[in-house]
């Protein structure tokens, strides 16, 4: 069998598949282009790649096909979504249709990077025979599941709403692994209003890499975990209850939740 190449960028922008081919390119990754789904799908048919970045909005079929394209015949190989039309709604649907990130244009090089790291290593985690269940992927092989009381945002962020009404949110373990060792947490403001599907807050790792938390609920920040400033590795030892970020006061808890992955189906 040929050795997988890195990635296959499928986008119709020209401008976006050159500025991924510079990013990893610069980090000696092999790559491959299609500028529309049906040429990505050949592709993929073909070829075996380590991660897939796709745009949401391509000619004739958008990204939404090439997920649920590799659903069918159980490819279990990770996709990072990335779109021009960064709605709440399109982060949301592409992480619960099976988008392991989602990347909003305009990108940075940063950003870019970060994400494909993430990507290539969820890849590697996901490279023993004992994670893979029935042609798809055993994630409690791989990362200590959420609280059966918690939702989550895929498997980046979790929500729990307290008997108050107020909510705690926080990465998840497979989050923190794709990341680890973790360097810094970077917070927004107290009062600070976040919206699901956005980012909230940054995790640097000890690479150098900024990693951005993307919200799984809409609220209004009113209480920061300052205990992470000073010993940032409390999230990769504790994600779920110690290691926190932000207790929110939440603009709509229904429709928030009904956007997100109740917890105590991973268990």
């Amino acid at each position: 069998m040929s050795k997988p190449i890195d990635i296959l960028v499928i986008d119709d922008e020209q401008v976006v598949r050159d500025a991924v081919c510079r990013v990893c390119g610069a980090d000696g990754l092999t790559i491959e282009t299609a500028a529309d789904a049906r040429t990505g799908l050949e592709k993929l048919h073909k070829n075996t790649y380590r991660l897939v970045v796709c745009d949401i909005m391509l000619p004739e079929l958008n990204g939404f096909h090439i997920l649920d394209s590799m659903k069918r015949v159980a490819a279990l190989t990770p996709l990072i979504m990335i779109t021009g039309y960064s709605t709440m709604q399109n982060a949301v649907d592409a992480l619960k249709n099976g988008a392991i990130d989602f990347v909003p244009k305009p990108f940075t090089a940063d950003e870019l990077e970060s994400a494909i790291h993430r990507g290539l290593r969820y890849h590697t985690l996901t490279q023993n025979p004992a994670s893979r269940r029935e042609g798809e992927i055993d994630l409690s092989s791989l990362a200590v599941p959420c609280p059966v009381e918690y939702h989550r945002l895929g498997n980046l962020s979790w929500a729990c709403i307290e008997s108050n009404g107020s909510g705690l949110i926080g990465v998840t373990d497979l989050f923190v692994k794709t990341v680890s060792p973790v360097g810094e947490v970077h917070y927004y403001d107290l009062n600070c209003e976040i919206v699901q599907g956005s980012a909230c807050a940054e995790v640097a790792s000890e690479d150098g890499l900024v990693h951005n938390v993307l919200s799984p609920i809409s609220g209004r920040i009113v209480e920061r975990n300052e205990a992470l400033l000073a010993s940032p590795k409390m999230v990769e030892k504790d994600p779920y209850f110690a290691g926190w970020l932000y207790r929110i006061l939440p603009t709509d808890v229904a429709f928030s939740l009904k956007q997100l992955t109740p917890c105590i189906g991973d268990h």
